[in-house]
């Protein structure tokens, strides 16, 4: 334990050093200058960050969302080292087999803006290129983030990936020194007003931190080669609760049901549909400001125009600040791991540092949509911190703070029970009461969910309690109660979203029409 306590020490002692480096001059900021509203959006985040304006980097490139590798190399590849040259941020030397090799970099985070090509379609006999075999080894399509987070690496090689080495890190960027390696995200989405709220809602999340539930929706995948996404999922849930952040876990096949109400959002983890479903889909919902949001799906962000298709763009039209995802098929296991994502978002990293420490590999498929500064979780990591819990966040902070201080304790559930029903916090004895119900103490979870709905004013959070109750009632064996409970509930908000859910209780505790017997020939 001891050692434990001195190893979190030490890393809140660099996040809090690192804290005083400034990050805008260690970014830059690249655009397409054949695109009104890419260079636009690129003065407004230097401008809001306070990215010095010789850090802007134009490109006169195509705006078409996918183009080829020869486009790539003399449009984004070519002009980007070259400013690299011209402004001093990197050092180079030539080596004895007359390759290029970076000893130095003074940019580590760079941001793509709309306009910016996304992806970069397959090629054949590219010059110095040597595909291998395997599913892997001969493809070449990539992102045009993930390539040029490697090409610092001045390698000819395009087939297969590069393998990152800041994978699993804990070191903040600037303190990294086994590759050169620039962290690459893109602030991007269907249309500009979405791109400028996820810059403002960014920089002011920053202030107090981003608070709210978080929703993890696994898939219950036990294809081979698939449980790792669950086992993902599984390790979101059990970070969330050491810090006090309520979990809605969805832990079946079936993802979060249309009508499901998902109130104060902050976070949300899932996988695997194709196009963005379920409660987005519902009219005027929006994730709280700053929340950061992701889906696996192979083709997750092949295009980011279309707040309809896929659902990196999607999220992000809803109200997300910050997501992932991937252009081409990318593999699970070469996926952003989201677990490993979630946790150092938690510590207090950058996004662009958490999303680089989440993937095993460079020159790929995937994509980072957000600014690459935010640190929506940094305010936690500050321990004299004398911020002053907003109006509307309080009872979040409250669970936070107590979690903190008292998750390790064996008693932590009992001792959470007496402080969330002498603070009254709906949200902290509504997670307490899933924990229950996921450990089948039906009784209990039922009473605790009874308390929790007592303790809310707002619709969606009653219904939500209501549906988890009916949940404990039909695993009790108590179908009928569950019953009574959702025809209350639909006579007081027959127009609520969740009412075709609700229904469903009722339907599925219905007496069945006996079977129809065989007629005897």
């Amino acid at each position: 334990m001891k050692r434990l306590l001195l190893l979190l020490l030490s890393l809140l002692l660099v996040l809090d050093a690192r804290g005083q480096q400034p990050l805008p001059p260690q970014t830059i900021v690249i655009f397409n200058s054949a695109s009104p509203e890419s260079v636009s959006l690129a003065k407004f985040y230097a401008e809001k960050r306070g990215i010095p304006r010789d850090h802007l980097v134009p490109l006169d490139c195509s705006t078409q969302e996918e183009i080829s590798r020869e486009e790539y190399d003399s449009m984004i590849a070519d002009p980007v080292r070259q400013a690299f040259d011209e402004h001093g941020w990197w050092k180079v030397h030539d080596t004895d087999d007359g390759r290029k090799r970076v000893d130095a970099l003074a940019i580590h985070f760079v941001a793509l803006i709309k306009g910016v090509p996304l992806k970069i379609r397959a090629t054949a006999d590219y010059p110095g290129d040597n595909p291998g075999p395997g599913p892997m080894q001969n493809r070449n399509e990539a992102s045009v983030d993930s390539e040029l987070s490697a090409l610092p690496l001045f390698t000819q090689q395009i087939s297969g990936a590069v393998t990152n080495r800041y994978f699993q890190s804990y070191k903040p960027i600037a303190d990294f020194s086994e590759m050169p390696l620039l962290l690459v995200t893109r602030l991007d989405g269907p249309d500009v007003l979405t791109v400028r709220r996820m810059i403002t809602d960014a920089i002011a999340t920053e202030k107090n931190g981003l608070w709210g539930r978080a929703y993890v929706d696994a898939a219950h995948n036990t294809n081979p080669g698939f449980q790792v996404g669950d086992q993902w999922m599984a390790n979101i849930v059990e970070q969330l609760h050491k810090v006090g952040v309520p979990v809605v876990y969805e832990d079946t096949p079936a993802i979060f049901p249309d009508g499901y109400p998902m109130s104060d959002c902050a976070l949300y983890y899932g996988w695997y549909a194709g196009n963005i479903a379920g409660p987005f889909n519902q009219p005027g919902f929006k994730f709280v400001p700053g929340a950061i949001a992701a889906h696996i799906h192979s083709f997750s962000a092949s295009t980011l125009r279309d707040p309809n298709t896929g659902w990196a763009g999607p999220l992000l039209a809803r109200g997300a600040a910050a997501t992932v995802g991937n252009v081409y098929e990318p593999y699970l296991e070469l996926t952003a791991h989201l677990d490993i994502l979630n946790d150092r978002l938690l510590h207090g990293f950058t996004f662009a540092e958490s999303t680089y420490m989440a993937s095993r590999v460079l020159s790929w498929m995937n994509v980072s949509l957000g600014d690459p500064l935010y640190r929506p979780y940094y305010n936690w990591t500050q321990v004299d911190s004398k911020t002053p819990p907003g109006r509307n966040t309080a009872q979040w902070r409250s669970y936070h703070d107590f979690a903190v201080k008292n998750y390790s304790a064996p008693d932590f559930r009992a001792l959470a029970r007496t402080f969330a029903a002498r603070t009254k916090n709906g949200p902290m004895t509504e997670d307490l009461a899933l924990m229950e119900l996921r450990d089948k103490n039906l009784a209990l979870a039922i009473s605790e969910l009874q308390q929790a709905r007592a303790e809310y004013s707002k619709r969606d959070d009653i219904v939500r309690c209501v549906l988890e109750e009916c949940d404990a009632l039909e695993q009790s064996g108590k179908g009928k109660r569950a019953a009574e409970l959702a025809h209350m509930v639909l006579r007081i908000v027959p127009d609520a979203p969740a009412t075709p859910l609700l229904q469903k209780i009722i339907s599925d505790a219905a007496p069945k029409p006996p079977p129809t017997p065989t007629p005897t020939p």
